[in-house]
């Protein structure tokens, strides 16, 4: 990886790769195997979208590498690795699959709190509109209820201490909008809900709307986006170790049933995208970090008790380990899986295999 980077940093400063350096690029894109399946590279090919690629690479680098996330040393070096590996050829892929589509694609991204689900929707946007391609992100937050209407729920059900669990998302809003923007031929602008977190001293509510047109490619993400209600025996069973207690166990029985409603929703999905951490309690340290580095800057957030009790929170309704590892090998339901690092680098990336 050290070799690539130092190919990519030189080309990136105007030296042309001597043929050794190119030859490299071909043997390493080459040698993982699962990744070459992934995007179509064979040994007849490769040397053809190795050119595609540089070509490319070179054309949109700079743009990537000025977005905010990656504003040291060691984070732009992880994305000039990410963006040569994966960014370039996903974007690849997402033109090939709307071209045969005939319409717009709903690509679908399940990942949980700090897999890098925003990180990807906005390099891939970028890339996306350098190969000529109108894209959107949608989160699932933008279809959350209204902050009235949570408040209501939670006066039904005071378990529902925070949004993000199923049954506090306008599902009817999600299927109305999902519907219009497959649509070929968009006559007219769409107007795309959006979520605004730091409302109401960090409960959210929803701030308006985005107008959108000529739509090719909708990347829809979110940490539950394309889970699939389990069956309730396995609540009887051995839980982990966020659902122990009776209350715990009827819990989890609940939102899982709640799935139920989701799956027309799921049924817009085109394809989906799993970002899969290589451990799933990764995600609270990525948070932990994340209001750290919030509250350094002078900004209000949550104390790392509040985010231990958040996390878990989202693991007690629907649990990692339950849910969305049986998706990583259910290739019915997953078209791809990035297996992400504990310094968020996308390290295996396959497609499902039972």
């Amino acid at each position: 990886m050290h070799y690539l980077n130092q190919i990519l940093n030189n080309w990136l400063a105007g030296q042309t790769p001597k043929e050794v350096e190119y030859q490299h690029l071909v043997t390493e894109t080459l040698a993982d195997k699962s990744r070459a399946k992934v995007f179509g590279v064979t040994s007849l090919n490769v040397k053809q979208i190795i050119e595609e690629r540089a070509h490319l690479f070179q054309g949109i680098a700079a743009e990537v590498l000025s977005l905010p996330s990656f504003n040291s040393p060691t984070t732009k070096q992880q994305a000039i690795s990410s963006l040569w590996n994966l960014w370039l050829p996903l974007a690849r892929q997402l033109v090939l699959w709307r071209q045969q589509l005939g319409r717009p694609l709903i690509q679908g991204i399940l990942g949980g709190q700090g897999t890098g689900k925003t990180t990807l929707g906005t390099v891939l946007h970028l890339i996306l509109a350098h190969l000529g391609c109108q894209s959107i992100s949608l989160s699932i937050d933008d279809i959350y209820k209204t902050y009235e209407e949570r408040q209501r729920l939670q006066q039904e059900d005071p378990r529902l201490l925070w949004r993000g669990p199923p049954g506090t998302h306008d599902v009817e809003l999600g299927l109305q909008l999902l519907e219009q923007l497959r649509q070929p031929n968009q006559q007219a602008p769409i107007a795309v809900p959006r979520f605004d977190k730091s409302a109401w001293g960090g409960i959210g509510d929803r701030r308006g709307t985005e107008l959108v047109e000529n739509v090719d490619i909708v990347l829809f993400e979110g940490w539950m986006v394309g889970v699939r209600p389990l069956n309730p025996a396995v609540f009887a069973q051995n839980t982990p170790a966020s659902i122990q207690t009776p209350a715990d166990r009827l819990f989890a029985r609940e939102m899982n049933e709640r799935l139920q409603d989701y799956l027309p929703l799921w049924e817009y999905l085109d394809r989906l995208i799993v970002l899969y951490p290589i451990d799933y309690r990764l995600s609270k340290q990525w948070r932990l970090q994340a209001e750290q580095e919030m509250i350094a800057t002078g900004k209000s957030g949550m104390s790392d008790t509040q985010v231990s009790q958040f996390v878990e929170y989202f693991w007690k309704s629907l649990h990692p380990e339950l849910f969305i590892t049986p998706l990583t090998k259910n290739p019915g339901l997953v078209d791809l899986v990035v297996e992400v690092n504990w310094d968020h680098t996308p390290a295996a990336v396959y497609q499902p295999f039972n």
